[in-house]
């Protein structure tokens, strides 16, 4: 079978050819773009969804808002924001994709901070109320340190989810790594099947990458008792997208 009717073969070359790495829109160039879009939307949905269930966790109430949020927030497709979005103020360019990808990222950052705040030791909390804490107080020098590894995990998982969605954001001029896979299908297939194949390649490698180093960061600040607890004891686990534990 020759190379042209191969996308694996083809992908391999094409990834092998240094040009497409060093060239202006190459791959180095790509993967700049995609990086800054998955930091902005993923710092973006933390400055929104962690304050608010922080607060609603402090508070002890929210937990049906919370789950209400994360599930409508998922239920909105991610490609009809990055759609709609140009359309208004915001106009075209990077602004729509970065709010778009944050929206995708609110769910398990939201439902990850309520979570951790509500399982901080109640033993220490009362402690802590008892020495004669405001409740602001409490929340910044006991909650939130014991809520640090739900906050990681909610972290992980929105990142990597914002990374491996970010392809979609050439759909819209947005840049990235999508921009190869868009490249790639304005070509024949069998022009350009390796192409499209060897930009999937590089967005699942790069989710796998962050999956890999958030993961690890995840268990150095989960102490071990805490995770050894988890795992003898069965305490809840950091909740995932839906807001489910």
């Amino acid at each position: 079978m020759s190379a042209a009717a191969n996308p694996v073969r083809q992908a391999v070359l094409w990834l092998n050819d240094p040009l497409n790495w060093t060239n202006p829109g190459g791959i180095l160039d790509r993967l700049g773009e995609h990086l800054t879009i998955s930091a902005l939307a993923v710092a973006l949905g933390c400055l929104v969804a962690w304050p608010v269930g922080l607060w609603l966790g402090h508070a002890g109430r929210g937990g049906g808002l919370v789950v209400l949020v994360s599930n409508a927030t998922l239920a909105i497709p991610t490609l009809a924001l990055l759609t709609i979005l140009p359309l208004t103020f915001l106009g075209f360019g990077r602004t729509p994709v970065v709010v778009a990808l944050a929206v995708f990222a609110v769910p398990p950052l939201l439902a990850n901070a309520y979570t951790g705040v509500r399982q901080a030791d109640a033993e220490a909390r009362d402690a802590a109320r008892g020495m004669g804490l405001s409740g602001g107080q409490v929340l910044r020098r006991v909650e939130l340190p014991l809520a640090v590894p739900y906050l990681a995990a909610g972290f992980r998982t929105a990142a990597v989810q914002v990374i491996a969605t970010a392809a979609l954001a050439s759909f819209v001029n947005g840049g990235g790594l999508g921009e190869i896979i868009r490249t790639g299908f304005g070509l024949s297939i069998a022009a350009g099947g390796g192409q499209i194949l060897a930009g999937g390649v590089l967005v699942a490698g790069l989710a796998l990458l962050a999956e890999l180093l958030l993961g690890i960061v995840e268990r150095l600040v989960t102490p071990r008792p805490l995770r050894r607890g988890r795992q003898r004891a069965g305490l809840p686990r950091p909740a995932d997208a839906t807001g489910r534990a």
